[in-house]
């Protein structure tokens, strides 16, 4: 669908340009018209974006958020692994100090 920026967001679209069902995960699109409003400088929403990813009419591209998503996740990582063999360091010592005992 394709509305213009300054409109309503309930408001008429311009233009249908295609059909999705999550559910039944069928897709309908009319490329020749996706194309077109894409060279327009229409500017898909992320969802949209990834299901025109999927169907291979644009090119995959790495957004900002993606990146700075998976560097957080590989710290927390990290982080996890080196707190869990701090704890299992501090469980040996105090094995250790209490069969000495």
């Amino acid at each position: 669908m394709v509305c213009n920026s300054t409109s309503r967001r309930d408001g008429r679209p311009l233009q249908e340009l295609g059909f999705y069902n999550p559910r039944t995960k069928e897709t309908r699109l009319d490329t020749e018209a996706l194309r077109l409003r894409l060279s327009q400088g229409a500017q898909p929403t992320d969802a949209v974006r990834s299901l025109l990813e999927k169907g291979g009419l644009i090119e995959k591209k790495i957004r900002q958020a993606e990146v700075v998503g998976k560097a957080k996740q590989e710290q927390a990582r990290k982080l996890a692994a080196k707190n869990a063999a701090k704890d299992k360091e501090k469980g040996k010592e105090s094995n250790d100090q209490a069969s000495e005992a």
